[in-house]
């Protein structure tokens, strides 16, 4: 495999792990089950935190393809 073949695979590869590491983040501090997570009382609390899952990997999928990583 050539250099700048490696170098693009790593490029996805880097890109996939970070929107990857955005949902875990987030759904990480939601398992670890405080009392105080502020979002837990709102009515709308947890589909909140999974439009903020959603919407962050989705910011970052366009960036990377913007930059030609994906």
């Amino acid at each position: 495999m050539q250099e700048g073949a490696w170098r693009q695979a790593a490029r996805k590869i880097s890109a996939w792990a970070a929107m990857i590491a955005v949902p875990t983040l987030v759904a990480g501090i939601y398992g670890m089950s405080l009392r105080h997570v502020p979002q837990l009382s709102w009515t709308f609390g947890y589909a909140l935190a999974l439009l903020l899952m959603a919407g962050a990997s989705f910011a970052l999928w366009r960036a990377f393809r913007r930059s030609g990583w994906l």
